[in-house]
């Protein structure tokens, strides 16, 4: 048999618990290039630029005219 709990465990000491599942959003801030929204401390996915200097070249997608 499986060990089961001797007593129940109360109500905020579950909600404790589960303080912990709440998601939060995501820090966002604009690219000093650009102007889009980025991770902070990360390279800009959209231009390449970090502080004001490119780091990694980006390659634009041609829109193709069907």
């Amino acid at each position: 048999m499986t060990p089961h709990p001797k007593r129940k465990h109360s109500k905020g000491r579950r909600d404790r618990r589960r303080s912990q599942d709440a998601l939060s959003t995501a820090n966002l801030v604009a690219c000093s290039n650009c102007g889009n929204k980025r991770l902070p401390h990360l390279v800009c996915p959209n231009c390449g630029y970090f502080k004001g200097r490119e780091v990694v070249q980006v390659k634009k997608e041609k829109k193709s005219a069907e």
